[in-house]
């Protein structure tokens, strides 16, 4: 894996924690992108704490002169899929909005892959244990379907571990998911833990490199 580069908030008027933020300024999900983080092999919390600002300089190019970065709490979920006796990962969500124009999403997705493999990423199984996980949840409003990107992501509306920080930065958020239900994350969630199938994912406190 690669050494860490030195963490901390990227410095600018838009940038921020989901703490203390007005619903109002919670962007809608067509207008908004947002990116799922994961972690389970090394030390999760120092590679989702380092990455934490070069996603925020990444993405930044991208909104409008009103955007937010909006930062969910870190979770901690149980494995979902893949090979048994995972470790227990670390979860958390960047939503940025309101966008400035309609991005490609292409060019997005190759560049989390390019932070991915700084971060030692290596693909080898689906679902398999991973240094550093990024995913691209939605652009905009656009939908894209097939090779090498799906968008809305397709597995959105069924991870605990996405619609818990999802929840935390604002429960009442609609993502643009195409089954056009008016379902707030929290209500998302809260149907989908009760069925059973999901160990609710814990909330962690706020830590150095990791502000709410």
């Amino acid at each position: 894996m690669l050494g860490h580069p030195a963490s901390g908030p990227i410095t600018g008027p838009n940038c921020g924690a989901s703490k203390g933020l007005e619903r109002g300024v919670v962007p809608a999900g067509g207008e908004s992108l947002a990116v799922a983080l994961g972690a389970n092999l090394g030390d999760p919390s120092a590679t989702l704490v380092a990455v934490r600002p070069l996603l925020e300089a990444l993405v930044h190019p991208l909104a409008s002169e009103t955007a937010r970065c909006l930062w969910s709490p870190l979770f901690r979920t149980a494995p979902v899929g893949g090979p048994p006796d995972q470790p227990a990962y670390l979860n958390a969500v960047l939503l940025l909005g309101p966008l400035g124009a309609h991005p490609d999403p292409l060019p997005l997705l190759e560049a989390l892959q390019d932070l991915e493999r700084r971060f030692g990423r290596v693909r080898r199984e689906r679902w398999g244990p991973r240094l550093l996980d990024l995913d691209l949840l939605w652009c905009g409003g656009q939908v894209l379907q097939g090779d090498p990107l799906e968008l809305p992501h397709p597995r959105l509306a069924g991870r605990a571990f996405v619609l818990a920080p999802l929840a935390a930065i604002d429960p009442a958020l609609v993502p643009p998911l195409p089954d056009q239900l008016p379902l707030g994350c929290g209500a998302r969630l809260a149907a989908l833990l009760a069925q059973g199938q999901e160990l609710p994912p814990v909330r962690l406190p706020p830590r150095t490199g990791w502000p709410e």
